[in-house]
């Protein structure tokens, strides 16, 4: 019995060689076309399909890929399926497959029905045992499926504008699937989703035919403009950028900003300025990333803020309007820390940042998702080396407290005044206020004994004082009322906000507010504009971005004046008399100012030089123009 089995060597050998073969071809992926029902010309069609999928993977994962797959022509897929896997059945649907055999391989029908083919295969690929790749954490994190801070699973895909197909946000396998197919088919696809072509290539490895499209070194970013309402195309290069600082605004009294607001500052050098710590001083180029529930609206509702009723959305803002907007507005000041990052990793953030610019449209929670929960989930994601360094904080102060305690800042001066002077901190224009107050204060009885209760009199009231004002107290006076204005414009805003974001209330206005919003899309969702393509415009589509900016500004602008004016009116009756007094005694003061010195503002007006009065307005211009 044991000699029956004996066979001569050379046999052997061809066995060996035949197990070898067929080892080989167990080990790599296979899909073999069904044959039942087609014509010698479909089923060329098919084999040319098969091959011409295949040759499109990575050489490594189609060689690592143990599965024997079927391709099977389907006459009974559901309206607008044209594909689905099932075991190891690649079904496509039948209408596809007409045209394959009389279109060249580049007609739509064979792009699309390419297209299916691999989206069928990667889910294939994801359910093998050497798949599970739309399960990993890194993954959905960059799909759009965020972890949330205070409950277990993920929360809700909001990745939502210029997508590729709706359908990649039915689930994380669908959105492995989708993005499969571009990844292998789009060669601008490194350009248009970054992080993801960055996860693709190091988990499945480079595709296998075309070369990636090379990307533009600049990205396209909508800044906030000088008028309101208004925006201007950005396009921002990385290498531009010296540092990205972890900007904090300080807490102050009111329950939705108790605990401060985060931001990053990206530290913009001047052009043709190399990157480097002067860069720091070049404040007019810096800009800053916020994640804001409503725009042009630092202040919520709590309601609102904790049911979810806002957008959230990543703003750009120019540095002196945010600085202006908290110093001198909200009287809360700002710390500006360097995070600790290489350029690699600060071009791989704005990358990220470009990408949720373009394609987020979130919901603002006050508790599960807010300014820091979504500033340190930028900061994780599109910074591989952060992935995993637990920045899931619900509070600002709480960020900024694990940035310290990872070691990912640098060091900022420890004196408060060298800080300042080197804009590390922009100080609240709350001191600057009471020491002006002091001056007029020891210059006139006023009735009132801080600039807190100063300016929560009426505007009458305050107006009474002015005509036995002189000299200084004049520009103190002048420099009070303009915070009496920021801080009623504030006030105003957050009533005006609450009326016409509620049903009801404001009619016509809230329509037409509404239709600005629609119009604004510029600001509040650049995604939302008709633009073709996906994820990243393209050159092309920038183009057409920056036209829809040079057609809409104007028009955008005037909007607004139109809309204010009209949401002046539903002001109750004594904020428009709070209003138009605040306006009627900063006209008064200049008036005066002007005889005084020749003048209509105190940054101009300037006596005689070595007198105690210049002493004090130099002081007063320098603090107000900080």
């Amino acid at each position: 019995m044991t000699g029956a089995c004996r066979l001569p060597p050379l046999r052997w050998l061809v066995l060996l060689a035949g197990l070898a073969c067929s080892g080989t071809s167990a080990a790599a992926l296979n899909v073999q076309v069904q044959a039942d029902g087609l014509d010698h010309a479909q089923l060329q069609a098919s084999e040319r399909l098969v091959d011409d999928a295949l040759a499109r993977l990575p050489v490594a994962l189609r060689e690592s890929a143990s599965l024997q797959l079927a391709l099977r022509w389907r006459d009974d897929l559901p309206e607008h399926v044209v594909g689905r896997a099932r075991g190891e059945v690649l079904g496509l649907d039948r209408s596809l497959l007409t045209a394959l055999t009389t279109q060249a391989d580049d007609a739509p029908a064979w792009q699309a029905a390419r297209a299916a083919l691999l989206h069928e295969l990667a889910h294939a690929l994801d359910r093998s045992g050497k798949g599970g790749w739309s399960k990993q954490s890194r993954f959905l994190d960059l799909a759009g499926w965020p972890q949330r801070p205070l409950w277990p699973g993920r929360g809700q895909n909001r990745f939502s504008l210029r997508s590729p197909d709706r359908y990649e946000l039915d689930s994380p396998a669908e959105f492995f699937a989708v993005n499969f197919e571009h990844y292998l088919l789009d060669p601008g696809y490194r350009c248009r989703r970054p992080a993801l072509y960055q996860w693709y290539a190091e988990q499945l490895g480079v595709p296998g035919q075309a070369e990636p499209t090379p990307c533009a070194a600049e990205l396209p970013l909508f800044k906030a403009g000088e008028q309101e309402g208004s925006a201007e195309l950005l396009s921002l290069d990385p290498a531009r950028i010296y540092q990205v600082d972890y900007l904090l605004a300080e807490g102050n009294d009111k329950l939705m900003s108790r605990w401060g607001h985060s931001m990053l500052r990206l530290v913009v050098c001047a052009p043709g300025r190399a990157p480097g710590p002067a860069c720091r001083m070049d404040l007019q180029h810096h800009l800053v990333l916020s994640f804001r529930a409503f725009v042009g609206d630092v202040q919520i509702s709590s309601w609102r803020g904790l049911t979810g009723s806002y957008p959230s959305r990543l703003f750009v803002l120019p540095l002196d309007q945010v600085v202006d907007e908290y110093t001198k507005v909200e009287l809360r000041g700002l710390s500006s820390t360097p995070l600790a990052l290489t350029p690699p990793e600060v071009s791989s953030l704005l990358q990220q940042a470009a990408q949720l610019h373009w394609s987020y449209d979130g919901r603002y929670f006050f508790i599960s998702n807010n300014c820091a929960v979504e500033t340190g989930r930028l900061l994780q994601d599109g910074v591989p080396r952060l992935a995993d360094t637990g920045l899931d904080t619900i509070t600002p102060t709480g960020l900024l407290k694990r940035l310290r305690q990872r070691a990912l800042l640098d060091a900022v001066p420890a004196d408060r005044a060298e800080a300042i002077r080197r804009g590390y901190y922009f100080e609240s224009a709350a001191t600057h206020y009471a020491q002006v107050f002091q001056v007029a204060r020891a210059a006139l009885p006023l009735p009132a004994a801080s600039v807190e209760q100063w300016l929560a009199l009426p505007a009458a009231r305050r107006r009474e004082w002015m005509p036995k004002a002189d000299g200084p107290v004049l520009a103190a006076l002048l420099l009070l009322e303009q915070a009496a204005a920021r801080r009623h414009e504030l006030h105003a805003r957050d009533l005006l906000k609450r009326r016409l974001l509620t049903p009801g209330q404001a009619g016509e206005q809230l329509a037409q507010f509404r239709e600005l919003m629609d119009k604004a899309g510029l600001l509040l969702a650049p995604g939302a504009l008709p633009l073709p393509g996906y994820g990243i415009p393209g050159p092309a589509e920038r183009g057409q971005a920056a036209e829809a900016v040079a057609a809409g500004s104007d028009g955008a602008a005037e909007q607004w004046r139109t809309l204010r004016a009209g949401a002046l009116a539903l002001l109750p009756e004594s904020e428009r008399e709070q209003g138009a007094g605040i306006q009627s005694n900063m006209q008064y003061l200049r008036q005066r100012l002007r005889l005084r010195y020749g003048t209509a503002s105190p940054q101009a007006a300037t006596p005689a030089r070595g007198t105690g009065e210049t002493d004090f307005l130099e002081k007063v211009v320098e603090q107000d123009n900080k």
